[in-house]
């Protein structure tokens, strides 16, 4: 199974051979692994991805002693379940070159927040009727149930908070990426609003970029500059006026 976190962009149109797409641009990593959690300490088997850049103010002490080790500073941390145990190490980068195109992913994401709505909009309610003897009764939810048990039932279809739920739009595919700018286009619609976090999941290998050790041979060690300090010789007065002299028979 493959993974990454990011940040939902705008819609736009891709041509692919002679069709337009409609597809939404989602900026998909680099997210580095900061966790590892396995069977025999943690109960299941399943990876920490950190993504995007925050003030370092903003971060909790503990979880900034954990970053710090690392270079990075993620606005979001999301953990991401493995089906069996893997050789991947903290530290490792997750891009978007983990992804083809064709891939079938799963995006999730949190919905738009709508307020409160009305049956109509918030169930699809068809309304009823706007003549023959109808007044303000166009969009009115109707009967809620009947008289016999004398109460409204649980789960009943009414007006109420719409949106900002969590969403997860399934068998989307992925038409182009862009892995110079971060950016996977996902045909069709993905949950949430412009700049609002998203995570994708597919099948397939996980590919990862290793984390690069700096061998000792690599170290280059710096070797101190003497300073120098530039001094102006004092030439007597005397020494001055014979280098005249011989100037002026020189002429």
């Amino acid at each position: 199974m493959k993974f990454i976190s990011g940040k939902k962009l705008q819609m736009t149109q891709i041509w692919v051979d002679d069709k337009v797409i409609g597809v939404t641009a989602v900026a998909a990593g680099p997210c580095v692994i900061t966790q590892i959690k396995n069977t025999k300490r943690d109960g299941y088997e399943a990876l920490q991805l950190a993504y995007g850049n925050r003030k370092e103010k903003n971060i909790n002490k503990p979880q900034l002693t954990q970053f710090k080790a690392l270079g990075v500073k993620p606005t979001h941390v999301r953990e991401f379940r493995l089906k069996e145990a893997t050789d991947l190490k903290i530290g490792d980068t997750v891009t978007v070159g983990a992804f083809a195109v064709g891939d079938s992913v799963n995006v999730c994401g949190v919905s738009k927040g709508k307020g409160f709505q009305g049956v109509v909009k918030r169930h699809h309610f068809a309304g009823f009727r706007a003549t023959h003897g109808n007044k303000d009764q166009e969009r009115m939810p109707g009967s809620i149930g009947p008289k016999g048990p004398a109460h409204v039932f649980k789960g009943t279809r009414m007006g109420g908070r719409m949106g900002g739920e969590r969403v997860t739009n399934l068998n989307l595919e992925i038409a182009q990426i862009d892995e110079a700018n971060n950016i996977l286009f996902i045909k069709g619609s993905v949950p949430g609003a412009i700049n609002s976090f998203v995570t994708i999941t597919g099948h397939g290998e996980l590919k990862v970029n290793l984390k690069k050790e700096v061998k000792a041979e690599e170290i280059v060690e710096e070797v101190p500059v003497e300073e120098v300090v530039a001094t102006e010789e004092v030439v007597p007065v005397e020494e001055v006026k014979v280098a005249e002299g011989v100037k002026e028979e020189v002429k």
